[in-house]
């Protein structure tokens, strides 16, 4: 059975690619919008199938990628105060601020914890009262609703030693940033599936319309990213710019009403800043006035100061889609998973630690 479905998702890819191969005419550029999909895309050498006239670009879709260095330097500050237990995602640990990382701190001796949810978290903070508890909050919308859960809980249930260092960005104004350019390269989207399971397709509609562009949903699976990419490329050929939704299975117009509303009533809107794009307005979400009691910016009287990115990391060109990862001189030399120099090397989902992990370096590798 197992071969048969693999000769199945073989023969459907192959339809696929020769369906792109007979509706391009010219050359295009698909920016995918998520840090799953570009390892999919390089991992299964998808754009290695697709024809010379289209290619991909790879956006900032990884939510440990764009969290700005200064978020990182609060986090390093908070882990390394006796008091306080810092938990974490495991991926953040190991992304370089200003001046180390969080295992860093760990290894001095700062209490910081790997958790697979906020919800965890507040465990612990109801476990160890005599402790402050503060979860690093980021992502995108994909993980909020469960940090809003967990300040939510926290508040009904008069957890006072639990807080969250919130860096939560939106999808949709990193977008319109990308389009705004004087010198935009993107011709159209692949937008994250997961993303819109939560905030659903309207949201783009605007930004389809405005901007002239396709976006299409996506999922993350190699059949799903061509079917995205043969939709995508029909829209182009046409002369068409509509969101379309390759991601039925799992994505609706209005996404999870019931997130949403939680998402309203914990977050507000606010610019934040992102790695790679500086400040972006509109772009983030922060923790409503009501909820001030658990930002632990507010709690421990912290400033965002300005942190600067080392001079020779190019993650931030990486995720604008203008370079790729093997345009950094110091890629996998002095830049690799067991050392990395920037964000995009160290997440699960970045770009970097994809080709790194996947693709050699080849002719396409040249922008």
């Amino acid at each position: 059975m197992k071969y048969v479905d693999e000769y199945r998702s073989g023969a459907e890819a192959r339809r696929f690619i020769a369906a792109i191969r007979r509706v391009v005419t010219r050359p295009w550029s698909i920016m995918e919008v998520c840090g799953g999909q570009t390892h999919a895309i390089v991992r299964f050498g998808i754009e290695e199938l697709l024809p010379p006239e289209v290619s991909l670009l790879h956006g900032p879709g990884c939510p440990v990628c764009v969290t700005p260095c200064e978020i990182l330097d609060q986090a390093l500050a908070l882990a390394g105060r006796p008091e306080v237990t810092f938990c974490s995602y495991g991926d953040m640990l190991r992304v370089p601020g200003s001046d180390g990382d969080l295992f860093t701190v760990k290894a001095k001796g700062g209490d910081v914890r790997v958790v697979y949810s906020a919800l965890d978290a507040l465990a612990l903070a109801r476990q160890n009262p005599a402790r402050e508890v503060v979860f690093l909050a980021v992502g995108f919308e994909t993980t909020a609703p469960a940090h809003a859960m967990a300040a939510h809980r926290a508040r009904i249930d008069r957890v006072r030693n639990f807080s969250l260092l919130v860096s939560h960005v939106l999808v949709p104004p990193a977008l319109a940033a990308i389009l705004s350019a004087s010198d935009r390269r993107v011709d159209g989207f692949l937008a994250a599936g997961h993303v819109c399971t939560i905030m659903g397709t309207d949201e783009y509609e605007r930004l389809a319309r405005d901007y002239g562009v396709p976006i299409v949903v996506t999922g993350f699976e190699p059949l799903d990213l061509l079917q995205g990419i043969h939709m995508c490329l029909r829209q182009l050929e046409e002369g068409r710019a509509v969101v379309t939704n390759q991601y039925e299975r799992a994505v609706g117009p209005r996404g999870n009403e019931a997130a949403r509303r939680l998402l309203h009533e914990v977050f507000e809107v606010v610019p934040r800043r992102w790695r790679g794009l500086g400040e972006l307005p509109a772009s983030g979400l922060a923790l409503r006035p009501s909820f001030a009691a658990f930002d632990a910016t507010l709690r421990f009287g912290m400033s965002a100061g300005a942190a600067a990115e080392p001079a020779e990391c190019i993650s931030g060109l990486v995720l604008q889609g203008r370079k790729r990862p093997t345009d950094c001189p110091a890629f996998g030399t002095r830049c690799t998973p067991d050392s990395p120099v920037g964000a995009t090397m160290v997440s699960a989902e970045g770009a970097c630690a994809a080709y790194f992990r996947y693709r050699p370096r080849s002719a396409r590798d040249v922008v």
